[in-house]
């Protein structure tokens, strides 16, 4: 099988808006690729509310990202682009980053140019950082990553505080400084996506947020654009958000969860999840006293 670092390239290449849910831990991530998805998008933002509980505003740092997808990585096989926010720092925060990164199993990093601490792409009072630096950042990681198929991701939030002119622009710029994908975040309505895809000659990532600043037109006209890929950073986490309310509160109403069994995954189905019958055989395979060819036969010859 191909590297995943690879097959994440040779999928934004294709250009066909390749949809990427995120994951705030392993368990999504399971589920993202039981579903059949090509690729995982860790997302910081769901790291920060689920591990945390706190707003996306530059709370996590390094090394709980970290801590969080190295057993992502061990528990799925598609590709993993991370949320590394602004690269924790200057430029040689970002090389640290990026060994980081590459050690844990990421298949990717995307990387913002808004000023520390950030917030998300989609709230208001963003700033970002001067070009120049951010340029300077997106080279250092492109110069340290180890597998030169590993990903850099470059995002650009100036959209909100410049302009899509500039916004543009800049991605431009991030593009001659090497990075392999760009991402213009929020663009506002459906004329500027399709500019951002047009004028931009790398692929690119549109990002869909519920309830945020992006129209969400569908896979079939993001495609037809040319987007890379589509990420949909917080749906899962959206989603348990809303359904945990509902069970819970229905437990705490009621007394009992007969009202709202439909809306739980029954044992079998999560024991299916997290592939026990998978651990089941390997500790079959390898309990005491298992049987092992040819060890019988050398036992006896000793």
């Amino acid at each position: 099988m191909k590297r995943t670092t690879t097959r994440l390239k040779e999928l934004l290449a294709r250009r066909t808006a390749t949809p990427m849910p995120g994951a705030a831990n392993a368990m999504f991530a399971r589920v993202i690729e039981d579903l059949g998805f090509e690729a995982v998008y860790v997302t910081g933002a769901g790291i920060a509310n689920m591990y945390l509980g706190v707003p996306d505003i530059g709370l996590t740092t390094l090394t709980e990202i970290a801590d969080h997808i190295a057993p992502i990585a061990d528990a799925i096989e598609i590709p993993m682009l991370v949320d590394a926010d602004t690269g924790f720092g200057n430029a040689l925060n970002m090389m640290r980053t990026v060994k980081v990164m590459e050690r844990a199993g990421a298949a990717g990093i995307q990387i913002e140019d808004q000023v520390f601490p950030k917030k998300c792409g989609h709230f208001a009072g963003k700033d970002v950082i001067a070009i120049d630096e951010m340029v300077q950042k997106v080279k250092a990681a492109v110069d340290t990553r180890k597998d030169q198929n590993f990903q850099i991701v470059a995002r650009t939030d100036s959209r909100a505080v410049l302009g899509i002119d500039a916004a543009i622009e800049r991605a431009q710029l991030l593009i001659e400084a090497g990075a392999d994908a760009t991402f213009v975040e929020a663009p506002l309505n459906e004329q500027e996506l399709a500019r951002i895809a047009r004028e931009l000659k790398i692929p690119q990532f549109a990002n869909i947020v519920f309830g945020g600043r992006t129209p969400d037109l569908g896979r079939d006209k993001l495609a037809a654009m040319g987007f890379g890929a589509v990420l949909y950073a917080n749906a899962a986490l959206q989603a348990s958000i809303k359904a945990t309310q509902d069970v819970l509160g229905a437990l705490q109403r009621d007394g009992s969860l007969a009202a709202v069994g439909d809306r739980l995954a029954g044992f079998a189905e999560r024991q299916r999840t997290v592939k026990k019958d998978d651990y089941d055989a390997l500790e079959q395979r390898y309990r005491v006293g298992a049987a092992t060819p040819g060890l019988a036969a050398r036992t006896v010859k000793e």
